[in-house]
């Protein structure tokens, strides 16, 4: 079995989403998630560093969906030298505008997820 580098923590709306996903969407997402918590440095085909914010974007592809995980490295400055993530909210991407509020919305949680 792979060494696990790094530990995920999954938010309400996180755990929502998740559940409300068919079985073959759910092993796309546990795919991903598994290459997040065993490999160090991961592809950008899987997590990229969404501009002008301190989030990250998991990235999950199913058939000709596209979904997006917004990510957040909770022990350290930068996704590599993390060993500890926040998985805050998930959406099936639409266009570019929707990251802005998606966004948002992960700020939102993370102030919630910081007062807790």
């Amino acid at each position: 079995m792979d060494e696990q580098i790094r530990e995920i923590f999954y938010s309400e709306d996180y755990e929502s989403f998740y559940s409300m996903l068919n079985v073959r969407q759910q092993e796309k997402y546990d795919y991903v998630e598994h290459i997040i918590k065993t490999q160090r440095i991961v592809n950008s085909k899987f997590i990229k560093k969404i501009e002008g914010s301190e989030f990250y974007e998991a990235r999950i592809s199913v058939g000709s969906d596209e979904y997006r995980t917004i990510v957040f490295a909770i022990n350290a400055s930068n996704f590599v030298d993390c060993s500890q993530v926040l998985f805050l909210n998930s959406f099936l991407k639409k266009d570019k505008k929707q990251y802005k509020k998606e966004v948002r919305k992960a700020e939102k949680l993370i102030e919630k997820y910081l007062e807790d």
